[in-house]
C-alpha cells in the first residue's frame, strides 16, 4: 500500500470517530434536556378538574 491510501484510510476512521463522538454529545444533551424537562413537569402544581373525582349527591 502507498502512504496516500494508508493516511485516506486513517483519515476515514478519524472521521468516523468524530462523527461518534458529536453524535454521542448530542444525545447527552437531549437526555439531559429531556430528564429536565421531565422534572419541571412533576414540580408544577395540578389543578384540580371541577367535576373529576367529585362525589356528587343524587337523592331525591
Amino acid at each position: 500500500m502507498d502512504m496516500s491510501s494508508i493516511m485516506a484510510g486513517q483519515l476515514r476512521s478519524l472521521q468516523s470517530t468524530v462523527q461518534l463522538s458529536v453524535l454521542n454529545n448530542a444525545l447527552s444533551m437531549n437526555t439531559v434536556a429531556a430528564t429536565e424537562m421531565m422534572n419541571s413537569l412533576s414540580d408544577q402544581s395540578v389543578s384540580a378538574h371541577p367535576h373529576k373525582g367529585a362525589s356528587i349527591d343524587v337523592k331525591a
